[in-house]
C-alpha cells in the first residue's frame, strides 16, 4: 500500500514537471515574426544553416528574426526576409552576415551598422552580406593539403657550388 502510494506522488510530480515545461516552452518559444517592425531584404550566396525564425542580431542582442527565404532563380542566390524591431534604425550601408553562436551552435544572422547618415526604409535591401562559412568544408581542404604536403617529395636547397 505504501509503495503504491509513492509510485502516485511520483506519477503527479512528473505531470507536473512536465506540465510546466510545456507551458514555459509555449511562452518563451514564440516567434519573432509576430513582433511590430519593419522588414529588410538581403541576398546571399550561401545562408546554411538559417532557417525561417533564425534569430538577427546587433552587438549580441536580438533585434528580429529571418521572416521568408527564398532562392533567386536567376542567380541562385537566397533571398531572404528579415523582420526588424521597429524601434532599431539601421543605416543604409549595414552589413548583415551569417555567423555561428559559438563553435558549432546555432547561425543567426548579425547585423554591423555602416555610418551612412540615412536608414533603410521598410522594404529596404542590406546591400552589403556575408554567406555562410562551412566548417566542414574548411577542414576538409585543410586535411587535404596536409595530406598533400605529407606525399610530396621534399627537394634539397640549392646551393651555388663556387669558391
Amino acid at each position: 500500500m505504501k509503495q503504491e502510494m509513492i509510485e502516485t506522488i511520483v506519477g503527479l510530480l512528473i505531470i507536473l514537471v512536465t506540465g510546466f515545461f510545456l507551458a514555459y516552452a509555449i511562452r518563451t518559444g514564440g516567434s519573432n515574426n509576430s513582433v511590430n517592425g519593419y522588414t529588410l531584404n538581403a541576398q546571399f550566396q550561401n545562408i546554411e544553416g538559417i532557417a525561417e525564425g533564425s534569430d538577427v542580431m546587433l552587438a549580441g542582442i536580438n533585434i528580429g528574426s529571418v521572416e521568408k527565404m527564398s532562392l533567386d532563380q536567376s542567380n541562385f542566390s537566397a533571398l531572404l526576409t528579415l523582420k526588424i524591431k521597429r524601434e532599431v534604425k539601421l543605416p543604409s550601408d549595414s552589413l548583415a552576415s551569417v555567423n555561428t553562436s559559438g563553435f558549432l551552435g546555432n547561425k543567426f544572422i548579425s547585423i554591423t551598422p555602416g555610418g551612412a547618415d540615412d536608414d533603410l526604409k521598410e522594404g529596404g535591401r542590406i546591400k552589403y552580406t556575408q554567406s555562410s562559412i562551412n566548417i566542414e568544408a574548411l577542414i576538409g581542404k585543410l586535411m587535404y593539403s596536409v595530406e598533400n604536403l605529407k606525399n610530396t617529395p621534399a627537394t634539397p636547397p640549392t646551393t651555388s657550388g663556387g669558391k
